[in-house]
């Protein structure tokens, strides 16, 4: 029995599209545009390339680079010849990238020289001392015994390193059949992915995810009625399955232009939409409160069709409701990289108290269970609970962490998303915010965990605890509680100044406090609901 969904591979969906839409402009930025056509050629470029290098099926390929088309030429190259792509957040420092890059055992990084200020070399030379260590371009790092090669995007690399026309050089040797027969032998079930997503439990976790996901996006696109007639704009950051599914995807699978900006800027980016017709706009509160300031100032002339904007959660809907009547509708949905971006998603069928208030209808063949997650027994309709996924795109697993794995994914394939929700009596999730100890910093997760071993390691500190502490703009972020080990005097800027440029900002405290002692529980646990009244208390509620 076949299935009722034929599987689809990433880089044919690219093949499919040069075919339908080939003369079509397919991405633009900085006045330079690609067809269809011409992004399948560049697409297929990179994958000889990558073939010369001696990527092999199943390799890790990391990419770490600022929005640009090289990301989504690599995008489909990679997925094409049955390797499996590494996204890396651009926000990363040394000992992010470097954790990350060890773990996944990625074989190829591909990474920006500079974008800005960040100096990505540099912070691959701090993390990689032994850098000049190999043959021929080939490395041979300690730390690192699996990645073999690193190429810059830009005119500076590092020793024993190559760039992006060497990569593209390279693969003049490779034969159109050769890269077809790899293509051919590349199985919708493959590895496509592996996705670093922020745990309670310290470390990034990359998640396991293949192909499949392409029917999730393929149904959406059909149910929001995307043609090649829409026009996305993409500042959403490429390694977040946000922008991955939602913008790059789904603008293969219709045709749909993409009009890519390097990073977000609410002023910019309607100035953008109002020039070239943008119909679809995206993005978390953050994006939008941005973009209300923005309009606010210099009323544009939008096209818009809809926007997507998660909401359902408390703080979300005040900013969802203006949304709608500066903007017009916008959809909802709840997602998380371990089930796929958008399980859940209204429709503009959907009433506006729906769109706004919820955070949409399940998609098809995902199953939805709201239980206490003390007794794990199903809670009625309209109480709220932790929310238990079950469908065709969850995740496969955490790369090399079977037990955090089996502490996700049950005996029956319930995936225990450590969220807080409730069913609705007309079928629609409610997000509500999150029983893990997690926070989230605008659109990125931030493990409290993390950070606070991080903390630790220094020597003036014996403990940390991190809590959120309410943004109007960020919805939360990170503010740390400290105990002195009496190794010398806690200076609380000095400690927040060490974390600068080693770890991505957005994990990094805002304030420090130092106590003597943690408000505990009978059991031992620190009692962070005291720490965040304190933080409340000292800092003030700026909501």
């Amino acid at each position: 029995m076949t299935d009722w969904y034929p599987k689809r591979t990433l880089g044919s969906l690219l093949d499919d599209a040069a075919i339908r839409y080939g003369d079509r402009i397919a991405l633009q930025q900085d006045g330079k545009s690609w067809t269809f056509s011409q992004w399948h050629q560049e697409a297929d470029k990179v994958a000889k390339g990558l073939i010369a290098l001696g990527v092999k099926p199943g390799n890790r390929v990391a990419v770490w680079m600022t929005n640009r088309p090289e990301w989504l030429f690599l995008m489909f190259a990679v997925a094409k010849i049955g390797a499996c792509i590494v996204p890396l957040n651009t926000r990363y420092r040394t000992d992010d990238v470097a954790y990350t890059l060890a773990q996944s055992r990625s074989a190829i990084l591909v990474s920006v020289e500079k974008s800005g200020p960040i100096d990505y070399r540099a912070i691959l030379a701090d993390a990689m001392p032994d850098i000049g260590k190999g043959n021929d371009g080939a490395l041979q790092l300690e730390t690192f015994p699996e990645l073999r090669r690193i190429i810059f995007l830009g005119e500076k690399t590092l020793p024993n390193t190559s760039n992006w026309e060497a990569l593209l050089s390279a693969g003049s040797a490779v034969s159109d059949a050769e890269l077809k027969e790899r293509a051919d032998a590349v199985d919708p079930d493959d590895l496509l992915l592996i996705a670093y997503t922020s745990g309670t439990t310290g470390h990034p976790k990359g998640v396991m995810q293949t192909h499949i996901v392409i029917r999730n996006i393929h149904e959406r696109a059909q149910s929001l009625g995307m043609t090649f007639d829409d026009v996305h704009l993409h500042y959403l950051p490429m390694f977040h399955i946000y922008g991955y599914s939602e913008l790059t995807v789904i603008s293969v699978l219709t045709g749909a232009k993409q009009i890519l900006m390097e990073a977000f800027d609410a002023d910019a980016a309607l100035d953008v939409a109002e020039r070239d017709g943008v119909t679809i706009l995206h993005g978390f509160e953050a994006h939008w409160l941005d973009f209300l300031t923005a309009q606010e100032k210099q009323p544009r002339n939008l096209k818009l069709r809809f926007g997507t904007l998660p909401s359902g959660i408390e703080t979300t809907i005040p900013i969802a409701e203006k949304v709608q009547d500066v903007f017009g509708p916008t959809i909802s949905g709840y997602g998380m990289t371990e089930a796929w971006a958008f399980i859940t998603c209204s429709n503009l069928g959907h009433s506006r108290e729906q769109r706004v208030n919820s955070s949409g209808y399940p998609m098809n063949d995902y199953e939805f269970r709201i239980i206490n997650p003390e007794t794990g027994l199903d809670q009625p309709t309209g109480s709220a609970g932790e929310i238990l996924i079950r469908g065709y795109a969850v995740m496969k697993g955490y790369w090399d962490k079977p037990e955090a794995t089996a502490e996700a994914i049950d005996s029956e394939g319930w995936l225990h998303s450590g969220d807080m929700g409730l069913m609705r009596a007309d079928g629609h999730l409610v997000f509500q915010g999150r029983y893990k100890d997690m926070l989230k910093v605008g659109a990125e997760n931030v493990s409290p965990a993390e950070m606070e071993a991080y903390l630790r390691d220094m020597p003036e500190v014996l403990d940390a605890a991190i809590v959120s502490y309410p943004d109007p703009r960020l919805t939360e972020v990170p503010v740390a509680f400290v105990l002195p080990s009496g190794n010398g005097t806690i200076d609380p800027n000095a400690l927040i100044e060490r974390c600068q440029g080693r770890v991505a900002s957005f994990k990094i405290p805002r304030h420090i406090f130092v106590m003597e002692t943690f408000p505990m529980t009978p059991s031992g646990k620190i009692r962070k609901i005291e720490l965040r009244a304190v933080a409340l208390e000292q800092l003030g509620d700026p909501t």
